[in-house]
């Protein structure tokens, strides 16, 4: 039985909190402003996450993964933004990463890899000089995406067509040259989908890969 069967896959139980307030806790340290984007169980999600603390909570049910860059307040944010699923159980290095995006000339969009995964399916990255040339979702490669990305959503509205999933936002960007793949990884990332992995997953107290159309989108900002 799949996790969101039962609850948000954010909320499940995790190291005596949940998934989600265990990723809030790692980011508040180094980013200021989270604004969430909730669906599925929208409402005990976003009760869940107000309790948290966070700035903002974006319904978004109904709609695709990427339905809020154009849909939202967010999308007149012309500045670096963080995103991650909000699942993610994650270690980051945040200054790290955003030296990096600066450096490529802050592109529309950053992508942050992971090494493949035996048994977990992605969009394997083909890269020249960590400019993305394609994504493939059969094609394998030496990374691929991880859901964690820095982006900008006013240039994206600029750039691109409204779509509602990021793989039709990713193809109109990799056509002018505005995705890049980072070249600094998680120091641990852990995807969960069924029971059996969350209960390793607490057994083992390990903090290793994790994806959801719910995400966590975090400014990249601290004004």
């Amino acid at each position: 039985m799949p996790l969101t069967a039962v609850v948000p896959k954010g909320m499940a139980p995790y190291l005596g909190s949940t998934l989600i307030a265990d990723g809030i806790r790692k980011i508040r340290p180094h980013i200021k402003n989270l604004d969430i984007t909730v669906g599925y169980k929208g409402p005990k999600l976003a009760e869940h996450v107000i309790e948290l603390g966070v700035n903002s909570v974006f319904n978004t049910e109904g709609n695709g993964n990427a339905w809020w860059i154009y849909n939202t307040l967010l999308k007149y944010l012309d500045e670096p933004m963080f995103v991650l699923t909000c699942d993610n159980v994650i270690e980051l290095d945040f200054q790290q990463l955003e030296r990096e995006y600066y450096h490529y000339g802050q592109p529309a969009c950053m992508v942050v890899p992971v090494k493949p995964v035996p048994g977990l399916h992605g969009d394997y990255i083909f890269q020249e000089n960590n400019v993305v040339t394609k994504l493939d979702r059969h094609q394998s490669s030496d990374r691929y995406c991880s859901g964690i990305q820095i982006i900008n959503p006013a240039k994206i509205n600029r750039l691109t067509n409204p779509v509602d999933d990021f793989y039709d936002v990713w193809v109109q960007l990799i056509a002018q040259g505005q995705v890049y793949s980072s070249d600094i990884y998680p120091k641990r990332w852990f995807t969960v989908d069924t029971f059996d992995q969350l209960r390793k997953l607490n057994e083992d107290g390990d903090r290793d890969n994790v994806r959801d159309q719910t995400e966590l989108d975090l400014h990249l900002h601290n004004a």
